[in-house]
């Protein structure tokens, strides 16, 4: 099992940035999928978060309008882009897949909160100028 993120890249403030994450061993559909960030000092913040099927993904209030999540099953590999980017974006962000029941999909993957995520990929560093 194995999440490959990429698309690390420096932005300017309002740029946009894709981040990409490959699945390998596993079916992305059968998961929970998310991504999350962090700064270094500061605890994990989840961003977005999608349901098994891919149609329902809900977004962390301080990025929501911003980011978008998409999943293209034939490559299975899950998509995050953000736009408006702002220097508070900075940070490593990563991909995450679990296997929530429907009780824990509802506490966590509807609002994107963070939890440690079963299989989770290595992060890719997002840097925004102002």
């Amino acid at each position: 099992v194995q999440l490959q993120a990429s698309g690390r890249g420096l932005v300017q403030a309002g740029g946009s940035l894709s981040l990409s994450c490959a699945a390998s061993g596993f079916r992305l559909n059968d998961y929970v999928i998310g991504w999350f960030r962090q700064v270094p000092g500061k605890e994990r913040e989840g961003v977005a978060c999608s349901d098994r099927s891919g149609k329902t993904i809900d977004y962390g209030n301080s990025v929501k309008a911003r980011l978008a999540v998409s999943i293209d099953n034939s490559k299975n590999t899950m998509y995050l882009r953000m736009d408006n980017l702002q220097p508070d974006d900075t940070a490593v962000y990563s991909c995450g897949v679990d296997t929530l029941d429907d009780r824990d999909y509802y506490r966590l993957c509807t609002q994107a909160r963070m939890w440690d995520y079963l299989y989770r990929g290595q992060g890719t560093q997002v840097t925004v100028s102002s």
